[in-house]
């Protein structure tokens, strides 16, 4: 052990004159390292108190020192998380010249801020002869694996000579953060041949990665590894990752089975098993299962109450959403316990429709943040407040909360439905996509692509989508709808081919989206030859929005008989509003013999409706028929129509005119 003299108070040395004088020699003199020791001492008592003010004041008062002294305090420092004073702190125990001990490096790692510090330490272990050391190595795969250097913390993993059951779980760890599914399941191979025994920390990494790649068959076999090591029913966290498995992979049969068996039961098992029905809908069981956790003893706890508030919101369950509201309330969890819960309360009032509670909640929040930011802009965007949601975007930015894909995401889908949406308000989102690194993010180049469209810049929206790396279906479908919008069918058309010949299946919004582009080009023929292939080439059935589309589109062709075959096969045989835009198109094309019918057919389907009603009484004044047409205005006025007002918008030089 390596003790370095500091500094000799006065009494001290004029303790040692006076024994020198004396002829005491070293019968006096104490034992430095036995001062040492007892300092050190006092610094752990201090440092594992929390005390660390008191632990370097011992430290400076010290006059001798050694390696395991700055190990605590560099460990203390970096617990508390001041990790710049820790690795200040190494520094000067390198200058000073003291020597490193194995115990040294996973207090420094652990403290490094960066990977520039990381490296640096990682040299001085290799210089040093420490590389190979299984705990230095473990700190150091651990270190790498968490500033994201996943290659490094492999290769430095490959390179240790002994490799123990610890720096194996740290693979297996930040292999299944990373969603690194094949390398994970390679490590239980390794681990074998190694003659590593899993534990059951192991099983819960690898369960873990099952879950969330759904993998219902890999799961199972694992099941049956933990059934035949005997870790079912001695690890409630196996036990409990098992729930969850079966639960992620729809399997609820298993959830329960796996529930079931588990010997004492705890309010994590509980808590998984209500979330399981919760989130496929069985709110009934959920219920029986929350009453019964009670009952025993248990305390719900934050995933039962949003895996409740979320099914309120899928269901549209306001009462539901008000009860378990109220739960939570009288459990405590509403004065800041959990952003979560605040966030699924915001989410559960906005799908609701009740916008004002969502609002509300997001105010009383003790703490403003992205998660509660993001529900009420969902939630604004859902009610159809969308203004509200591009002013909400500058809020959560001027307060400095930050943003994230999702909302720039929301925020982008918010302008391709506004009015207002401009080229110069999408182009400042693009930038903020592009400076924060979310413009690869699928979500965010879909809703650009879009937005971009919906001012009327194609150009703009297709170089967007030439720049992601692999679109699936849901970005051709975007870039689709752009083109359909702005009138250009041909382009739908050729974008459809291109995803077949990528492997990718059109699904139904996609060739939706193709039958508006032929709509608004006039391509009849093209349409009509994808709408009856439809089924056949994709897969896809024609619903009553394939439907009327197609009759809008022979309506503007003039194809007035075939549309009304069409509508007579459609499911149900159309509603009022395929059967409407026949009219208009009858009143157009000045067809006065399918009119007559579709106006039969109108006001059976929808004879009470102000707008029916009205729209009968134009086209019986069209044909000349005006007493007919005063008869069904009166009986309209009765019912005190009234018409909402048009506006048009045109974008000239960034400037908006109504």
């Amino acid at each position: 052990m390596w003790i370095l003299p500091r500094r000799a108070p006065w009494s001290i040395r004029g303790l040692r004159s006076l024994s020198s004088s004396l002829g005491l020699g070293s019968c006096f003199e104490p034992n430095s390292s036995d001062q040492v020791y007892s300092n050190n001492r006092r610094i752990d008592g201090f440092v594992k108190s929390g005390d660390l003010n008191n632990a370097l004041k011992v430290f400076d008062e010290m006059p001798q020192y050694d390696v395991v002294t700055y190990n605590l305090l560099i460990s203390g420092q970096g617990r508390v998380g001041q990790r710049e004073e820790a690795f200040r702190l190494y520094a000067d125990m390198v200058s000073q010249g003291i020597r490193e001990s194995a115990s040294t490096f996973p207090c420094v790692l652990g403290s490094c801020s960066d990977g520039v510090q990381g490296v640096q330490v990682h040299c001085r272990a290799v210089s040093l002869g420490f590389s190979l050391n299984v705990y230095v190595g473990s700190s150091l795969v651990d270190f790498y694996l968490r500033v994201g250097q996943e290659n490094v913390a492999v290769k430095v993993f490959d390179e240790l000579v002994e490799r123990n059951l610890a720096v194996c779980n740290l693979m297996l760890r930040g292999f299944c953060e990373l969603g690194r599914v094949g390398e994970l399941f390679g490590m239980f191979c390794r681990m074998k041949l190694d003659g590593v025994v899993p534990n059951g920390l192991s099983y819960c990494y690898w369960i873990r990665a099952c879950s969330n790649g759904k993998l219902l068959d890999e799961g199972k076999q694992l099941h049956c590894h933990v059934v035949k090591e005997g870790w079912l029913g001695k690890n409630v966290f196996v036990d409990n990752a098992l729930v969850d498995l079966y639960s992620a992979c729809g399997s609820l049969i298993d959830a329960r089975e796996a529930f079931e068996a588990i010997r004492v039961q705890d309010v994590i098992s509980w808590n998984s098993i209500i979330w399981v029905y919760t989130e496929n809908g069985l709110l009934l069981d959920a219920l029986e299962l929350f009453a019964r956790m009670q009952f025993w003893g248990k305390r719900p706890s934050i995933r039962s109450f949003v895996g409740f508030l979320n099914l309120a919101s899928r269901t549209r369950n306001i009462q539901l959403g008000k009860q378990m509201h109220c739960y939570v309330v009288k459990s405590g969890f509403d004065h800041g316990a959990s952003f979560h819960v605040q966030s699924a309360l915001i989410d559960m009032y906005g799908k609701c429709g009740d916008i004002e509670s969502s609002v509300c909640m997001y105010e009383d929040g003790h703490e403003h943040n992205l998660e509660s930011g993001n529900s009420l802009m969902t939630s604004l965007l859902h009610c159809g407040v969308i203004e509200d949601v591009v002013e909400m975007f500058g809020l959560i930015v001027d307060e400095g909360i930050g943003f994230d894909e999702v909302t720039l995401s929301t925020t982008l889908k918010a302008l391709s439905l506004s009015v207002f949406a401009s080229l110069g308000s999408c182009r400042l989102l693009h930038c903020c996509a592009v400076k924060s690194g979310f413009e690869s993010d699928i979500a965010v180049s879909c809703s650009l692509i879009e937005a971009y469209g919906r001012c009327g810049h194609v150009k703009l929206s297709r170089q967007v989508f030439d720049e992601l790396p692999s679109p699936n279906v849901i970005c051709f479908t975007s870039i689709i709808h752009g083109y359909a919008r702005n009138g250009m069918g041909s382009e739908c058309l050729q974008l459809v081919q291109e995803m077949v010949e990528k492997g990718l299946k059109p699904d139904k919004v996609t060739v939706l989206c193709v039958l508006s582009g032929c709509s608004h080009s006039g391509l009849v023929e093209e349409a009509k030859l994808l709408f009856n292939s439809m089924e056949i080439l994709y897969g896809v059935s024609p619903d009553q929005k394939h439907y009327s589309c197609m009759v809008d589109h022979l309506g503007r062709a003039g194809l007035l008989e075939e549309a009304e075959e069409l509508l007579q096969q459609a499911p149900g045989k159309g509603d009022s509003v395929m059967w409407s835009s026949l009219l208009r198109s009858c009143m157009v094309h000045k067809n006065e013999t399918v009119g007559r019918r579709t106006v039969k057919t109108l006001l059976k389907l929808e004879g009470e409706d102000p707008e029916i009603l009205l729209q009968a009484s134009n086209f019986h004044s069209e044909i000349g028929e005006f007493d007919t047409a005063m008869q069904i205005r009166e009986f309209a006025i009765a019912q005190q129509v009234t018409r909402d007002i048009g506006h048009s918008l045109v974008e000239i030089y960034s400037h908006s005119h109504h």
